[in-house]
C-alpha cells in the first residue's frame, strides 16, 4: 500500500502542490481499485479431500460364509481322504493294519479264537467222555473206576491248555509275523473289493457290520505245529472256519454302500476346502487378518474332530455287542485304524497355526509392523557392521535386493510344493518345513544388500 504522506521522489520532485495532490489522489484510487478486486476474488478452493473407500457389505459376507462353510467341511474332508487312502494306498493301509499283529491284546484275542475253533473241531468233551467211558468198562474196581471218571475235566483241560500253548506260539513268532504282514499286503485289493462289496472277497462286512478276517491259515499253521507236537489226531479234522473280527460297526455298512461317494469326496473334497479358503481370503478387504481368521479357523477345526475322535472311542467301546470276547482288543484296533487320521489332523492344526502366524507376522497391526521394522533394523545393523569389516555379498547381494519379490515368492512356493508332495503329513514334516522356509527367508534378508549408489558426475 502507498503512504499517504509521502510519494515517491521521482514523482514528487519540482512539481508543483496541484500535481503532487493529483499524484497522491491517482496512487489512492489505484490501490483502492485493487482492493476491491482482491476483495470480490472467490476464495482459494482447497484441494478436494478423496472421496471414502465403498463399503461393500456383500463382499465381506461372502468371504465369512465362505471361510465358515471351509471350516465346516474341513474335519469331513479329513476323514474322507484318511479312508480313501487306507482303501486305495496299500503303503498307508499297511501301516495301518500291520502294527496290529505285536500288540499283546490283538495276539491273545486271535490265539483264544483259534483255540476255541480247534476245541470245538476236535470236540475234546466227547472225546474225553469217550476214552474215560472205555477204560471204566475195562472191569476196572469200583473205586478206580470212580477215579478214571473223574479225570474227564483234568484231560479236557491238560489238552485245551496244550491246544492253547501251540497256537501262541505260533501267533507269537517272527515267523507269523511276516506272514501276517505278507499276507495282508497281497489282500489289500481284497480291502478295496469288500468296500465296493464284492461277494468274493476274503475279507467280508457282515449285516451287522463287522469287519471280518479269515483265519484259516494260522489254524493250519497251527494243526502242523501241534501234529509235529505228537498231536495226531488234529491232522483227521476237516477245514475249520474261523474269523477275526477287526472292527464291528454299523457305520462300516454305510461306508461300504458309499464307496464311489467316498472315493470322490477323499479326493476333491481336500481341494475343494483350500479353495474356499483361498477365495475368502481373497474377497477380503484386509487379507492378512483374513488369513490369520482362515488359519485359527482351520486349526479349530481340526481341534473339534479330535475330541470326535476321543468321544468315538467311548461311544464305540460301550457298544459293542456281547458276542464280542475281547473288547479290550476292539478298542485297540479303533486306535490303531484311527492313528493316521489323528496324525493328519494333527498336521492339518499345526498348518492352520503355521499359516495364521505367517499371516500376523505380514499384516498391517501395529505389533507385526513393529516386529518388522526391529527386524529391518537389526538387519541393516548387521549389514553395516559386517560392510566396516570388510563382509560384503558383493554382486549376489545386490541380485538377492533387487529381486527380493521373485525370490520370496519361490520360497513360498516351495514351501507350498512341499506341503502338497509331501505323503503323509506329518505334525514334524510340517514344522520342519515351515522352519527351513523361515531360515530361508532370514538368510536372504541377511545377504541382501542394496546396489551402491552412483556417484554423481563432475560439475563442468
Amino acid at each position: 500500500m502507498v503512504d499517504e504522506g509521502k510519494v515517491p521522489e521521482e514523482q514528487g520532485a519540482g512539481m508543483p502542490d496541484v500535481e503532487v495532490l493529483r499524484a497522491r489522489v491517482a496512487a489512492l484510487e489505484e490501490e483502492n481499485a485493487r482492493l476491491r478486486s482482491a476483495a470480490a476474488a472467490p476464495p482459494p478452493v482447497a484441494p478436494a479431500a478423496p472421496p471414502p473407500r465403498e463399503r461393500r457389505p456383500g463382499r465381506a459376507t461372502a468371504a465369512v460364509v465362505l471361510i465358515v462353510v471351509a471350516a465346516l467341511l474341513a474335519p469331513v474332508a479329513v476323514v474322507a481322504a484318511w479312508a480313501r487312502g487306507i482303501v486305495t494306498d496299500t503303503d498307508r493301509y499297511m501301516a495301518t493294519v500291520a502294527p496290529l499283529v505285536d500288540e499283546p491284546q490283538i495276539q491273545a484275542a486271535v490265539t483264544n479264537r483259534v483255540t476255541g475253533a480247534i476245541v470245538e473241531a476236535i470236540n475234546l468233551e466227547q472225546l474225553a467222555t469217550d476214552a474215560t467211558q472205555a477204560v471204566a468198562e475195562l472191569g476196572l474196581p469200583p473205586r478206580l473206576a470212580t477215579a478214571v471218571e473223574s479225570l474227564q475235566g483234568p484231560l479236557v483241560n491238560a489238552a485245551t491248555n496244550f491246544v492253547r500253548d501251540a497256537v501262541d506260539r505260533v501267533v507269537t513268532s517272527d515267523a507269523f509275523d511276516t506272514a501276517w504282514t505278507e499276507a495282508n499286503r497281497a489282500v489289500h485289493s481284497q480291502v478295496v473289493a469288500v468296500m465296493q462289496g464284492d461277494p468274493d472277497a476274503l475279507a467280508t462286512i457282515d449285516p451287522s457290520g463287522a469287519l471280518t478276517v479269515d483265519l484259516g491259515p494260522v489254524i493250519d499253521a497251527v494243526k502242523t505245529a501241534l501234529a509235529g507236537a505228537g498231536f495226531t489226531i488234529v491232522e483227521r479234522l476237516p477245514s475249520i472256519d474261523a474269523s477275526f473280527a477287526l472292527m464291528q460297526s454299523a457305520d462300516l455298512v454305510r461306508v461300504q454302500n458309499a464307496y464311489g461317494a467316498l472315493d470322490v469326496l477323499g479326493t476333491w473334497l481336500p481341494w475343494l476346502v483350500i479353495l474356499l479358503l483361498a477365495a475368502g481370503v481373497m474377497l477380503s478387504r484386509n487379507r492378512s487378518r483374513a488369513l490369520v481368521v482362515a488359519g485359527l479357523t482351520l486349526a479349530g477345526a481340526m481341534l473339534v474332530l479330535g475330541v470326535a475322535l476321543t468321544v468315538g472311542r467311548s461311544v464305540y467301546a460301550s457298544s459293542l455287542p456281547p458276542t464280542v470276547q475281547r473288547p479290550d482288543a476292539a478298542v485297540v484296533v479303533y486306535d490303531q485304524v484311527v492313528s493316521l487320521l489323528r496324525i493328519t489332523l494333527r498336521s492339518a492344526f499345526v498348518l492352520g497355526v503355521v499359516v495364521a502366524a505367517v499371516a500376523f507376522v505380514s499384516g498391517r497391526s501395529a505389533a507385526a509392523v513393529a516386529l518388522r521394522s526391529s527386524w529391518t533394523r537389526l538387519v541393516a545393523w548387521t549389514r553395516s557392521s559386517g560392510e566396516r569389516r570388510g563382509v560384503t555379498t558383493g554382486p549376489v547381494g545386490v541380485w538377492l535386493d533387487e529381486q527380493r519379490v521373485l525370490v520370496r515368492v519361490a520360497i513360498g512356493v516351495g514351501a507350498a510344493l512341499a506341503l502338497v508332495l509331501g505323503t503323509p503329513l506329518t505334525p514334524s514334516y510340517v514344522l520342519w518345513v515351515a522352519v527351513v522356509a523361515v531360515v530361508l527367508l532370514a538368510l536372504t534378508t541377511l545377504l541382501a544388500r542394496p546396489a551402491p549408489a552412483a556417484a554423481d558426475p563432475p560439475a563442468g
